[in-house]
């Protein structure tokens, strides 16, 4: 669903990225790890086709988003750490917005409801404005629209940056929902805790190399933090 094959991407004489190849299946959560800069961001937008790359390819759903890029977002959805909604909006309003920019057809009431309920949302917020909603919150629409566009793939930019343990936890729960549906996840964190509970694969970058590629189901949480800090402490 999701590829990399051989992907470079340069910023002037700066190489953000150097020669980074995976694959996410339909049903796989594929975490990278690493710290800022280590080409986590750079990878998503390359994903998105908000950058083209230096050399190599990148595919979603055999798509390339660089020549299909309308066929590949509607395939997609975005979560950055901080989801843009319109705060005069409520959360009813903001979902039903966003899946007619999407192309959504059925957008009736109650499947936009059904959605957010299914994202977590607690309906007596659904009519609310979102200028009062905490993080959560605002992450817990975007999992809705998710929902409600049948999206093959997801990328998540650190999403969970700022909540607390327990809106984390159950962002992560809602993240396996929509891999056991049949998404594509690839998501960017630093937290190694989370990405060894929910991950079928772990990837940890450093200074723009994957430099390993874990099965999450064989390492522990402390075998993890071994090696990422191994990885992490390694030069150029």
């Amino acid at each position: 669903m999701l590829s990399a094959k051989g992907l470079t991407k340069d910023h002037g004489v700066h190489r953000a990225l150097h020669d980074v190849s995976f694959t996410i299946a339909a049903g796989e959560i594929y975490c990278l790890l690493g710290a800022n800069g280590a080409g986590k961001s750079t990878t998503i937008k390359l994903f998105l086709g908000f950058l083209k790359p230096t050399s190599g390819s990148i595919e979603v759903d055999g798509l390339d988003p660089q020549r299909e890029p309308e066929a590949v977002r509607r395939r997609l959805l975005y979560i950055p750490e901080t989801v843009a909604l319109y705060d005069e909006l409520t959360g009813y309003e903001n979902l039903d917005y966003f899946a007619r920019l999407a192309g959504v057809k059925e957008r009736s009431s109650m499947r936009l409801r059904d959605s957010l309920a299914a994202a977590g949302l607690a309906s007596d917020a659904f009519d609310r404005r979102v200028g009062h909603y905490s993080k959560g919150m605002r992450q817990k629409v975007g999992i809705a629209l998710a929902i409600v566009k049948q999206a093959k793939a997801l990328l998540l930019d650190e999403p969970t940056s700022g909540l607390d343990p327990e809106a984390s936890a159950e962002f992560h729960d809602l993240l396996v929902r929509l891999r056991d549906r049949g998404a594509a996840i690839l998501m960017a964190t630093h937290d190694l805790f989370r990405a060894r509970e929910v991950a079928t694969t772990i990837g940890l970058m450093q200074a723009g190399r994957l430099r390993r590629t874990l099965d999450a189901a064989q390492i522990t949480a402390n075998d993890l933090e071994s090696l990422y800090l191994e990885e992490m402490g390694r030069q150029r």
